[in-house]
């Protein structure tokens, strides 16, 4: 649903744009490397014109998705720096997944403990699975043989790991009512943001 003008801007056409590019990198690389994983996911090859097409590409959308990450680290870093309110809010995490609300959680600035951890856990996958991938590329690269299969077991753990917490962060976007509309058109309600990022709505309200 798109928002009023009484709505507060959440993120610009840029950094939705951003996001999304990095989104659709990302299950692009997810596809194509589970492809590549284990003979069950083989199938998902043929969406990128089958297994010698999908060797050649995976890489490329992961240099894609990290280099489309960039620009991402820089412009949050500063909304992602933990405080001991975030710390708090990750304590009390199950509370709030028990009573279904997050109404007495502690305040949370733009971004809660949560979306934080995800950022930072998010710039060491990237930074895991760029350098184990570059050892992998053999078409480019040569590296020992010892070196090449301990990244191709790291880069394999790293992705599932990845993967599984991207699929939380999707969820948990779904399960707070009014989040996947910051992302859709850049706006929330005053009332969301009162209720989920107390200290940003005041930060928002009194400018």
């Amino acid at each position: 649903m798109i928002g009023n003008s009484n709505d507060l801007t959440r993120h610009n056409a840029f950094e939705r744009t951003n996001h999304w590019i990095v989104a659709v990198c990302f299950v692009l690389a997810a596809l194509s490397g589970m492809s590549l994983f284990h003979p069950f996911f083989w199938p998902l090859s043929l969406l990128f014109g089958g297994g010698v097409w999908t060797r050649i590409i995976h890489p490329f959308i992961g240099l894609l998705l990290v280099a489309s990450f960039v620009p991402m680290f820089v412009r949050f870093r500063g909304f992602n720096r933990m405080k001991p309110a975030d710390w708090d809010w990750i304590k009390r995490v199950w509370e709030m997944a028990q009573r279904g609300d997050d109404r007495n959680m502690p305040p949370q600035e733009k971004y809660n403990g949560a979306q934080k951890l995800i950022f930072w856990a998010a710039c060491a996958f990237f930074l895991l699975m760029a350098f184990t991938g570059l050892a992998m590329w053999r078409a480019y690269f040569t590296f020992p043989v010892t070196l090449v299969r301990f990244a191709v077991v790291i880069h394999a753990a790293i992705g599932a790991v990845f993967i599984v917490m991207i699929i939380l962060h999707i969820y948990a976007a779904i399960w707070v009512r009014g989040t996947i509309n910051a992302m859709l058109y850049g706006t929330v309600s005053r009332a969301w943001a009162k209720q989920h990022h107390k200290i940003w709505y005041r930060q928002m309200t009194e400018r």
